[in-house]
């Protein structure tokens, strides 16, 4: 399979174009469009081992596996990416601290090159382009096919515990007891929270429900019909929503029943929720700061990001565990994640320079995925391994985003 066309110097694979950011734009344009390879190739139902094509979606994955009593091992916060762009992402859930990134469960992948090669990869057969692949934002080749290893389950809904929390400390120490006890933990945060409701939140900590039954979440969707001239997420309304979410939970920590559509997936009931930030859209801001200096760290980005009275109604905080992903440029490390929108305009770029001096500071690192403005020396700084994958990046692929922070 060769790729390389002589009008172009230069394309990438592109999958949904999830990628809030410019891993997933061509430096050059021109892409190779990989949504319509989505054939399932072969399952064990009995080892919940599949192997599908490169454009395969996580939510097609869920469609066949779950009435056999099979789950994706990880999953980001939306079931629309294709399989390969969750590969190339290497992405992380709401369970890392036990399980690690969605990299560590792939057992084998197909790479083709713009030389023609087609190669087998994993752990054990090519085992340096294949960690360069898990995580490589798509830059060592196409990947047409993978097999992934699935999680068995004996029910889908899960039993959540939900839990209010009234400052950042309490965050740290209510997360450490949750990750010992539950699979999936995370926390939203009120991010126009200040002084000593700085960091206060609601924490949700989960375990499938064995007798809940297999079933596939109804796929409704609620549209917005138009993109508002301006946009709707503002220091006033954010402010008003932070409040009554707040407010609408119990002081009491409470168990209940939800759909793993509903837990997981949030946002993907909601179609084209991005036009609420208006014509001129949004940035997601995602780092990760190393565990000894988090709540430093954190506190620090929430008391700027508070003194703006912007961000997003859907602020995340999480902590990540010390499991190696097999991907070089794999995002997370043993420290705490922190994830927010933010109208795009030239008080969010203010914005960033000032979380940016504070990530430096503490030795952390931005997500490329989620990424439009890092600067080289930030990335080469917390990626310090990107060598790998640019020793391996195949020469007709190249992104905006890597242009931006190595070339």
């Amino acid at each position: 399979m060769s790729f390389l066309h002589n009008k172009h110097d230069t394309y990438l694979p592109f999958g949904l174009g999830r990628s809030y950011g410019d891993s997933c734009l061509a430096q050059s344009g021109q892409v190779i469009q990989l949504s319509g390879m989505d054939r399932f190739i072969s399952a064990d139902w009995s080892q919940g081992i599949l192997q599908a094509e490169a454009g395969v979606t996580l939510a097609q994955i869920l469609s066949v596996a779950i009435p056999h009593g099979w789950f994706l091992p990880v999953t980001p916060g939306t079931r629309f990416v294709t399989l390969a762009g969750a590969i190339a992402n290497d992405v992380h859930g709401k369970n890392h601290h036990r399980v690690g990134t969605f990299g560590r469960f792939v057992r084998s992948l197909e790479l083709c090159r713009s030389d023609g090669s087609v190669s087998q990869l994993s752990a054990a057969q090519h085992p340096e382009l294949f960690s360069a692949t898990i995580g490589g934002l798509g830059l060592t080749g196409v990947i047409s096919r993978a097999e992934l290893q699935l999680q068995r389950i004996a029910g889908t809904d899960l039993q959540v515990r939900t839990e209010r929390f009234g400052h950042l400390q309490d965050f740290f120490s209510l997360s450490a007891f949750s990750e010992r006890q539950h699979e999936f933990c995370v926390a939203w945060i009120d991010c126009t929270a200040r002084d000593n409701q700085l960091g206060r939140g609601v924490m949700y900590s989960a375990d499938f429900a064995p007798q809940s039954g297999l079933k596939i979440a109804a796929a409704g969707q609620v549209k917005l019909p138009f993109t508002p001239p301006v946009s709707l997420v503002n220091s006033l309304s954010l402010k008003l929503f932070n409040e009554l979410y707040w407010r609408k939970t119990p002081v009491v920590a409470h168990m209940a029943v939800q759909s793993y559509q509903h837990f997981f997936y949030p946002l993907d009931g909601i179609l084209n929720w991005n036009r609420l930030y208006g014509r001129g859209g949004f940035q997601q801001y995602q780092a990760v700061v190393p565990q000894h200096c988090a709540s430093d760290a954190i506190h620090d980005m929430l008391a700027i990001i508070a003194a703006t009275g912007t961000g997003s109604a859907l602020a995340v905080l999480k902590r990540c565990g010390d499991i190696v992903s097999p991907g070089i440029l794999s995002f997370p490390c043993a420290g705490t994640t922190l994830a927010l929108d933010f109208p795009q305009n030239d008080a969010t770029a203010a914005l960033f320079q000032q979380l940016d001096a504070v990530v430096r500071a503490a030795g952390g690192r931005l997500y490329p995925a989620k990424d439009a403005h890092m600067s080289a020396d930030d990335f080469q700084r917390g990626y310090p391994n990107w060598g790998g994958v640019e020793k391996w990046r195949d020469p007709a692929l190249m992104s905006r985003f890597w242009h931006r922070v190595t070339q």
